[in-house]
């Protein structure tokens, strides 16, 4: 306080001065005095710095998993007790993948361990069965009610039973928590589930994700959250209300033992017609290839999980199908999937006014801002005389360019070059305020020209669901184009975005893929290739049951894929549509001529559950329960509403032994930066330790002056 005052009051500056020129003894007295006033004064300022650091970090021992720290570099993180090693069995057959996917959770410490899991699966993943491996027993899971399902397991673990529950968080997150390791043994558990494999421009590609990335949560936090069955670091906001849930933390290789996060992959392929090429953009692959099958391998035996394994595979040129039928009959149901190309007609090249969104938020710091700005500049190159654009980037706020879309004249794309040459990547992810500043931009100047929008972004959010809905509502005679960035990009982001705008999405994964996917993806920008698509199914006597029941137009290389219930495989399929300058366009399939195919149903279930999801979403309105419940039990597929769950019906953990609790990291991905970082702060206590450290150092400052003027 003494040197407070001596700053702010000029007299008392004076005196001190004035009592410097008295006797040296005086003048050692009176240092010494000011001296141990400003010790004990810093201590005391410590220990009320001290104080809410003590609290915080006992709240956050009470609390778990739902308060953090953020790391930017080295911690004192510990290494997980668990050791997670993955397996993942591909079967792929005309347009489905069927996987096994195999984890195994091994304690490597000596008490009792629950692990939590929370991972990605492909965004059109059909989640179908669960086995636990106990030894040489195997436990099949059954599917229910999800609040039924965590009661059921919180039930076997409280008693000492071995358990497992798979939730799923989002179409492509998922949650598995494991009961009752005991010390030094390994579970495993087993998980199926099939995923549409994407087919365009000629080429197949089938992507199996590994890890994500941290996703943003927009909002306010929720204080008055529920503690149990938190499993990430995030708190849960009025936006995001299960953020905890979805919000694992992300750590280095480094920080987990070097046996763990790595997994093995096989994919074997039966195309049907022989093939060119397989390729990959993620991983050195090995392959064989023999007539119409291929086995795949990523180079070395296990790989790092820590960006998605991507698998393309081109047919022979002149090999390549217009169209595809497959069958299959379950439990006296009959189903079919039909796969068309419309030919690739070109219309006339159209006038645009093209808006791009670039995310620049700290998500997308690294090699993600590389391929991010990479992007931009080559849709800048895609402008002709005539076009309109502008250039927004968003990340805690969004900001325009230009005030409104500009000509593509050459000084105002030299401004816009010189701008994307400079962004950075630092803050949050509030896209809502990016939509919203693009969707409200006045219009050009100009009659008549195509309104679009090219967003460009890793899709780490956690609000998917109200950004969909402002675009379905916002978005009026725009259409949106998603470019997905980075290793893990969240890709049921980018594809529902694009499918809720009327467009269509691509995905990079690394720099030297750019100029091929964008190509791709302006050109199917030039027009749709197929509009007012009209699929006409034999009739059965009742109203067939089709997934998607109303198809969207059709981009260039991009086929009709629909899967209808309830319909034989005879007759024949008729499709028509209107292609670009108002030409109808009409072609017919054989339905005898149907490949067997299994999944089917799976499929046709998993869409029907989107389309209720849908259809309350656009009337403002709670989706069914019920309805997807029964849906989801009759077809036995995950849904919102229903989780797996497998229970070992002996306990193996005595009441008297505790039950320690881990949640299980993800790695960070490949070429993010490191403030991408999530540490639990149960894995460091440095900020109090400091402080206390400097808050003794201060007291003792101030005894040893106060032993020192005593004896002076």
């Amino acid at each position: 306080m003494m040197l407070l005052t001596l700053f702010a009051n000029p007299a008392a500056r004076a005196g001190f001065t004035t009592s410097r020129r008295l006797t040296p003894k005086f003048d050692a007295r009176k240092r010494l005095r000011i001296a141990e006033g400003v010790s004990l004064w810093l201590a005391v300022l410590m220990m009320l710095f001290v104080h809410p650091l003590y609290a915080e970090a006992s709240e956050g021992s009470e609390q778990g998993a739902g308060q953090l720290y953020l790391m930017n570099g080295r911690s004192a993180w510990q290494q997980p007790a668990l050791i997670l090693d993955s397996d993942f069995n591909v079967q792929v057959s005309g347009m489905l993948a069927q996987t096994r996917l195999t984890r195994t959770f091994k304690n490597t410490s000596d008490q009792w361990q629950e692990g939590v899991f929370v991972f990605p699966l492909p965004d059109k993943a059909t989640v179908y069965d669960l086995v636990m491996k106990v030894g040489e027993r195997r436990v099949v899971g059954r599917l229910e009610p999800k609040a039924q399902a965590r009661k059921t397991y919180e039930n076997a673990k409280v008693k000492g039973h071995q358990a497992v529950t798979l939730e799923q968080q989002r179409p492509n997150l998922f949650t598995s928590r494991i009961a009752n390791i005991p010390p030094g043994e390994t579970v495993q558990v087993e998980v199926r589930y099939q995923q549409p494999v994407g087919y365009r421009h000629g080429e197949f590609e089938l992507r199996l994700p590994t890890t994500l990335t941290p996703r943003y949560m927009p909002g306010e936090t929720i204080t008055e959250a529920p503690k149990n069955w938190r499993s990430g670091w995030a708190m849960p906001t009025d936006q995001v209300t299960d953020s905890d849930q979805i919000s694992p933390f992300t750590v280095r290789a480094d920080d987990v033992s070097p046996q763990s996060h790595r997994a093995t992959i096989a994919l074997d392929i039966e195309s049907g017609f022989p093939l060119a090429e397989v390729t990959s953009p993620s991983h050195s692959l090995y392959t064989h290839i023999d007539g119409t099958r291929v086995s795949v391998r990523p180079e070395g035996d296990r790989v790092l999980m820590d960006k998605d394994l991507i698998v393309r595979w081109r047919p022979e040129s002149g090999r390549e199908p217009a169209a595809a039928v497959f069958q299959q009959q379950w439990q006296g149901q009959d189903y079919l999937m039909a796969m068309v190309l419309p030919p690739d007609a070109a219309g006339p090249v159209l006038r645009r006014e093209l808006q791009f969104v670039i995310d620049t938020s700290g998500s997308m710091a690294g090699e993600s801002m590389v391929q991010a700005r990479t992007a931009l500049l080559r849709g800048l190159d895609t402008l002709r005389p005539g076009d309109y654009f502008n250039v927004i980037q968003f990340n805690s706020q969004a900001h325009a360019l230009f005030a409104q879309p500009v000509p593509a004249e050459r000084h105002y794309l030299a401004r816009a070059r010189h701008y994307v040459h400079n962004l950075q990547a630092d803050g949050g992810t509030e896209m809502a305020g990016a939509l919203s500043l693009a969707m409200t931009m006045e219009k050009a100047p100009v009659e008549a020209l195509v309104q679009q929008m090219v967003f460009i972004t890793d899709g780490a959010v956690g609000n998917e669901s109200a950004l969909f809905e402002k675009i379905r509502q916002g978005l009026n005679e725009r259409r949106l184009f998603t470019v997905g960035i980075g290793s893990a990009p969240n890709m049921h982001f980018l594809r529902e975005a694009a499918r809720w705008g009327r467009g269509d999405y691509t995905a990079i994964h690394n720099s030297g893929e750019v100029n091929q996917a964008l190509k791709k993806l302006f050109s199917a920008m030039e027009a749709p290739v197929l509009t007012d698509i009209d699929v006409r199914w034999p009739s059965q006597g009742s109203e067939p049951n089709s997934v998607p029941s109303k198809p969207g137009d059709l981009f260039r290389g991009q086929p009709l894929v629909q899967t209808i219930s309830g319909v034989l495989a005879a007759g024949e399929l008729e499709v028509s549509g209107t292609l670009p300058g108002g030409r109808r366009w009409r072609t017919r399939l054989h339905l005898s001529h149907a490949a067997p195919a299994t999944g089917l149903n799976r499929h046709w279930a998993r869409g029907r559950i989107d389309q209720l999801m849908d259809a309350a979403s656009l009337k403002g309105e709670t989706p069914n329960e019920s309805s997807i419940i029964k849906l989801s039990m009759a077809h036995q597929v995950m849904s919102p509403f229903t989780s797996f769950v497998a229970v070992e019906e002996k306990p193996l953990r005595p009441t008297s032994e505790k039950l320690e609790s881990e949640q299980l990291p993800t790695l960070l991905p490949a070429g993010s930066h490191a403030d991408m970082l999530r540490y639990p702060q149960t894995a460091t206590i440095w900020p109090l330790l400091s402080a206390l450290g400097l808050a003794g150092l201060m007291f003792a400052l101030a005894a040893a002056l106060r032993n020192r003027r005593a004896s002076a």
